[in-house]
């Protein structure tokens, strides 16, 4: 974590001309991913065997924005959201008779319900783990909520007791434990809403973007993925802006939460990778790789494109609709991209802050090609101010 504003903004000047060596001894093999920005955020937190990717990522949006308006660095508790949306999530259950998810996935949507009507809560403060474990392991939380919830909705009594809710909170408080209803923060006792009020954090400044031709652009619309239990609405552009978005955001200073699929081949935490190989691209024009890649199978050219930058595929709006509809493209893992590199060829890759611990090639971070996140990008969620202007006016965003 920087420890202050000007720290972070030294930091990042000086990486603005570092050049990161992957895969090689050799200076002109593998990736040489060369910084082209890099934005302040707050130190690489681990998820562990929990499914709480959507809280981590989207609070590392919000302390990483934190940050870009010149305020202290704080992490702030995703599990003090966890504990709410499963509260939520349980009484919509009950009232659809258990036709809808009770998973511990959730969305950005529901980190901003849960600030906007709970407030939020330092890390330090509510921690979320009252069952053993030093780290975030949730298996059992998840099946024991989801059983007591089937129990309800069978409604053995023919009608359910005032008490299911205090008992649905026992099992949750029980493993994440119960709310402080006042804490200490810099030697001022605070509730959860006053604390992200002295934060500053107001949760209708975030815009949530996708770009999907099954509804209309310029307009908002429920995306139909799973976690989306809520149906909060996103707005839709082209798919060209939506591109656009992403550039300026980071271009200027705006980090972006990152919704997407990391199912695929051409993701590869190993390798610190996210690409989308073109498998059936004619043979690069050099003699030496020409031989060995006419040789090689499909299979084995996605895999040596992880060795060095190959050709990808070229996105179109056509086609990530065709992967969306036929479930090739789910929802999976949310992110936070806090920067931009390019390699040794000109390709443009962007800087994503994980929560899986500092492990991997850039210990919690990897870097995504621009035609892996045009491709497979459910939504990004940023700062209103991050838009550029027109797409902003053409979006009725004020």
């Amino acid at each position: 974590m920087q420890k202050t504003i000007m720290a972070a903004a030294l930091t990042s000047s000086l990486l603005a001309t570092q050049t990161i060596v992957a895969q090689s001894d050799k200076p002109t093999d593998g990736y040489i991913l060369t910084t082209v920005h890099d934005l302040p955020c707050t130190s690489v937190k681990n998820q562990q065997r929990s499914g709480t990717c959507w809280s981590f990522a989207t609070l590392a949006l919000i302390e990483a924005d934190l940050m870009r308006q010149g305020k202290p660095a704080v992490d702030l508790s995703p599990m003090f959201v966890v504990r709410q949306t499963y509260l939520d999530k349980a009484a919509r259950y009950a009232r659809f008779h258990g036709a809808i998810s009770l998973s511990g996935g959730g969305s950005s949507g529901d980190v901003l319900n849960t600030i906007r009507a709970h407030g939020i809560a330092p890390m330090e403060v509510y921690p979320g783990l009252s069952y053993g474990s030093e780290q975030h392991v949730h298996g059992e939380l998840d099946a024991v909520a989801e059983a007591y919830m089937q129990a309800i909705v069978k409604n053995p009594n023919r009608k359910l007791s005032s008490a299911w809710l205090r008992g649905f909170q026992g099992i949750v408080d029980a493993y994440l434990g119960p709310l402080p209803q006042r804490f200490d923060h810099n030697g001022r006792q605070l509730t959860s809403m006053e604390f992200a009020k002295h934060l500053g954090i107001n949760v209708d400044d975030y815009v949530e973007i996708g770009s999907f031709s099954h509804h209309p652009f310029y307009s908002k619309f429920v995306i139909e993925v799973p976690d989306n239990w809520v149906h909060d609405a996103v707005y839709n552009v082209p798919l060209a802006e939506l591109e656009a978005i992403i550039d300026h955001a980071i271009s200027n200073g705006y980090p972006m939460g990152w919704g997407s699929d990391v199912s695929e081949d051409g993701f590869s935490w190993q390798h610190g990778l996210a690409i989308v190989p073109d498998v059936q691209a004619p043979a690069p024009t050099d003699g030496s790789d020409m031989a060995r890649w006419a040789k090689m199978s499909p299979k084995e050219r996605s895999q040596a494109a992880f060795e060095r930058p190959g050709p990808e595929l070229t996105i179109t709006q056509e086609l990530r609709q065709a992967a969306f509809d036929q479930h090739q493209t789910t929802d999976d893992h949310g992110m936070l991209i806090v920067g931009m590199a390019r390699d040794q060829h000109g390709t443009t890759y962007y800087k994503v802050k994980n929560s899986w611990g500092e492990t991997g090639r850039y210990n919690g971070y990897l870097y995504a090609s621009k035609p892996f996140v045009l491709y497979k990008t459910l939504t990004v969620l940023l700062h209103k101010d991050g838009l550029p202007k027109p797409i902003r006016q053409k979006l009725g965003i004020k």
